[in-house]
């Protein structure tokens, strides 16, 4: 008995032995892939410059500290640190405790940052709670160490995207601090200490090419890579990636992932039938820049669910149905139609205008054919259920109608939106700071040379692009607004039209600003590390704000601006467009 015993136990014996093996082989490789990556950040960080920009003794407490985050990409990044009386001192005594914890990595090293300590104040729990009170939502830039000796301590990147800093209570979550020392085999924490540190560093990040990036490390740009000139090129690869996220969102049926909440990698349980269709817009562009089957495929799935919602009422009109809400909302009938009227375009066809026409009869049965308003919202039986809930499908709606001439030439579709542009102006839009009516301005100049359009297409952005210019949130529909302002101003020129005293430099500086921006809210992999699992939202956007969520509608409107500023690149360079402009004097918003 005890041999049949033995040798049953011979192949568990045997896998064990060969998984320790891999395990090993695992942790040695990683080691020597960190050593390599760690010199190579050394010789771009440890320099008579970063002495110089750093001082004397950062922490009063311990001199210099740097970390190291190290990530396979498959899980949140484990970060570690080292202190010392001199830079190099801290520097290896940072690399001797990540190789002596490497083995906690799973898979192949892939992405180290590295950080180091730049300044540094005491602060108290009551400190941190009226911080948090008075920071929006994700934007605190600190770094917090629970010990005077940084021997339990956090970048920004870890405090935020663990959920360490927990907005919503004005607090640091103890139980998330508390899971951590846990798995440290480190004592909880009933409070927080009152002799703490906060911190600023200065960071690089060292790829898994081996590319090293500066990271900045000022105001909303924080956390992410130094860019030199954003050019037509980098927009592209930044298209190019958010929308290869997008293609992994779509399912069998067609639908997308509607969204993704990347600090514990849950999904979004929830649906707008209208962001869906935007979405596929946005696909559609990517297929201009980088047509295939496989993408083409991809497109005429989602097209297919989007169909499948839509309804009919007695006299043949269509209405795009929101299945979970049983209503059919007006903006929705709008972007399907720009969106099916994008892709014959593209396509070269004609295969879906009945359903367009049929979608811009719901569209007018809903317009006030007086004044050109808008009723935005009907039951599932057709009948009325709200007047107003944003203004946003009122330009979309208006975009709409002029797609449908451009479709069919039919003059009603035409004269129903400048019914509705007429209703803009007397109500004065411009107070709302929306691209749909910068994007409907702008189609709707291709076939009416008035005047007062375009002077009120201009007014649109100029009374706002000083506000836009310096918000710190991403915002990605603001630089749709300013860049269709920009077309229609160009069309103004091109026809020599008298564009009175608008100041397009100022439009360019603001452009420029906000495409910037816009990289804040881009997920590169040193902001995707400190997230549950980075690999999945890797070149996708986020909305910081929102605990840094990543929904299809917020890809679709980055994807929407950098194609335009793609389209238009250069023709914004000639007219004096400065991509390198970085920011201005940021706005509380």
């Amino acid at each position: 008995m005890k041999t049949k015993k033995v040798l049953w136990l011979l192949p568990v014996l045997a896998v064990t032995i060969a998984l320790a093996i891999c395990f090993m082989s695992y942790t040695n490789e990683n080691r020597k892939i960190f050593r390599s990556k760690a010199d190579r950040l050394k010789a771009e960080v440890v320099t008579d410059k970063t002495i110089e920009a750093l001082g004397d003794a950062p922490v009063e407490s311990v001199g210099y500290v740097v970390f190291f985050s190290v990530c396979d990409g498959s899980a949140r990044a484990n970060v570690y640190n080292g202190t010392g009386s001199t830079l190099d001192s801290a520097w290896d005594n940072a690399v001797k405790l990540t190789l002596k914890n490497i083995k906690k990595e799973f898979g192949e090293l892939k992405w180290v940052r590295a950080d180091v300590v730049s300044k540094s104040w005491p602060a108290t729990s009551l400190d941190i709670l009226n911080e948090l009170k008075d920071t929006p939502s994700g934007f605190d830039y600190n770094g917090l160490s629970f010990d005077p000796g940084f021997e339990t301590a956090f970048t920004e990147g870890w405090m935020n995207g663990s959920g360490l800093y927990d907005y919503k209570e004005n607090r640091v979550s103890m139980e998330r601090l508390n899971d951590w020392l846990a798995e440290n085999d480190r004592q909880p924490l009933q409070m927080l200490p009152d002799d703490m540190v906060e911190f600023e560093c200065l960071g690089w990040f060292c790829d898994e090419n081996d590319e090293i990036y500066e990271i900045c490390q000022e105001g909303a740009d924080t956390g992410r890579r130094m860019v030199p000139a954003l050019d037509a090129e980098y927009a592209e690869n930044i298209i190019n990636n958010a929308s290869s996220f997008l293609l992994d969102q779509v399912q069998e049926d067609g639908s997308f992932i509607y969204g993704i909440r990347p600090q514990f990698d849950k999904e979004i349980d929830d649906y707008n039938i209208l962001r869906h269709s935007g979405t596929i817009w946005s696909l559609i562009c990517r297929y201009r820049m980088f047509p295939n089957d496989e993408l083409k495929e991809k497109i005429d799935g989602t097209i297919g669910y989007m169909l499948d919602q839509i309804r009919y009422d007695e006299e043949g009109a269509a209405y795009l149905l929101e299945a979970k809400d049983n209503e059919f909302k007006l903006g929705a009938n709008g972007i399907a139609v720009v969106t099916l009227t994008e892709y014959m375009d593209v396509f070269r066809n004609e295969n879906y205008r009945e359903v367009c026409e049929a979608l811009g009869e719901g569209i007018l049965k809903q317009q006030d054919p007086e004044d050109g308003s808008y009723w935005h919202v009907l039951f599932a039986d057709f009948s009325k259920l709200e007047e107003f809930r944003t203004v946003y499908y009122d330009g979309e709606c208006t975009f709409a109608l002029t797609r449908l001439y451009s479709l069919t030439k039919e003059q009603k579709w035409l004269d129903a939106a400048c019914k509705a542009i007429d209703h803009f102006i007397a109500a004065d839009y411009t107070q709302y700071r929306d691209h749909w009516v910068a994007y409907s301005l702008n189609e709707v100049t291709k076939y009416v040379d008035r005047q007062e359009y375009y002077d009120f297409a201009l007014a649109n952005a100029a009374n706002n692009y000083r506000r836009i210019l310096g918000r710190a949130r991403t915002y990605p529909t603001n630089l749709e607004l300013l860049i269709s302002s920009f077309e229609t101003w160009q069309r103004m020129v091109d026809k020599g039209m008298d564009t009175g005293d608008f100041e397009v430099q100022d439009l360019l500086d603001a452009i420029a600003a906000r495409a910037n921006r816009q990289l804040s809210g881009y997920f590169y992999p040193e902001q995707a590390m400190y997230m549950q699992n980075p690999q999945r939202i890797l070149g996708s956007f986020m909305m910081r704000n929102e605990k840094f969520r990543v929904r299809i509608d917020d890809v679709q409107h980055n994807i929407g601006g950098f194609y335009l500023y793609w389209k238009n690149y250069d023709a914004m360079l000639a007219a004096g467009l400065d991509p390198g402009r970085m920011d201005v004097t940021l706005i509380k918003d």
